[in-house]
């Protein structure tokens, strides 16, 4: 996609220096990042929002012996599978990309209060910019459902 913008696009793909995908925490080793808010704010209202979300039962232990760090670093190791944003228009787009395979109610819930946590911290230190979640849904031929888009 970003090979195909045209020179005057103001849009910037962001991608991590390998084929995996980006954690928060790579993101905001980015100095344009640091320029959206401040990391310790960010940590600040994630660790909020992150203790209102369910921990399963295998990291309860973790999570009982100490739930800030464990907030914490769950929000910084969150990932997406990209990350796009146009300075300009002080925009920052979460993309998620889905096979059709994984269009089942719960699988497409999980991945939306993955990223809910993101655009709510982001959101609430850094009011101006404007913070959504784009879904792609792709799959062989003739599996891709319209509606979806």
């Amino acid at each position: 996609m970003q090979a195909a913008q045209t020179p005057a696009s103001k849009l910037r793909f962001v991608t991590p220096d390998s084929d995996k995908e980006s954690s928060m925490n790579t993101l905001w080793q980015e100095e344009e990042f640091e320029q959206i808010c401040r990391q310790e704010s960010l940590t600040e209202k994630a660790v909020e929002i992150e203790k209102t979300i369910s921990v399963k039962e295998h990291k309860r232990e973790r999570h009982d012996f100490d739930p800030t760090i464990f907030c914490e670093n769950r929000f910084w190791r969150r990932r997406q599978d990209g990350v796009m944003i146009n300075k300009n228009h002080r925009t920052l787009y979460i993309l998620e990309f889905k096979r059709s395979s994984d269009r089942n109610e719960h699988f497409l819930r999980v991945k939306e209060d993955q990223h809910k946590s993101i655009i709510e911290a982001l959101k609430a230190t850094a009011p101006e910019w404007t913070f959504e979640q784009i879904n792609f849904v792709a799959g062989r031929r003739g599996a891709v459902v319209e509606d979806d888009f």
